[in-house]
């Protein structure tokens, strides 16, 4: 089954800056279980990662892979079992975020609420600060 993901800038609830742990991404219980669901079947020690890059209609847009390997300047958020690296260069631009897992009448998807995000593009994938 592919990995699905979307966009959504709604709110946050308003964090300058990283979480009180110092981490630029809050992981929801719920996408912390649906990541452990997808690594199972990646070789052991994978890992999800999540970037901001260039690009989209927008400006910026999220990029999601599975990684077997750490950066030594990667930020590493660790729950329930799994480890969400973010690079760098996007934890300022994700400083504040959430990512979760949501279940709607269109489907299923990971969604990051961004609240840098001044808009995005009306498909959703892309955002601007």
């Amino acid at each position: 089954m592919p990995l699905k993901f979307a966009v959504q800038n709604a709110p946050a609830p308003a964090m300058p800056g990283p979480d009180a742990a110092g981490m630029p991404l809050a992981v929801t219980d719920r996408a912390a279980a649906r990541i452990a669901a997808i690594l199972k079947a990646e070789p052991a020690g994978s890992m999800l990662r999540v970037a901001v890059e260039g690009g989209g209609c927008s400006g910026f847009q999220y990029r999601f892979a599975i990684d077997a390997s750490r950066a030594p300047d990667d930020i590493a958020i660790e729950k329930d079992g799994i480890t969400v690296l973010v690079d760098s260069v996007s934890a300022p631009m994700l400083s504040g975020s959430e990512l979760d897992f949501v279940t709607e009448l269109i489907g299923q998807s990971f969604q990051i609420r961004n609240p840098n995000a001044t808009s995005s593009c009306g498909c959703g994938t892309s955002f601007s600060l």
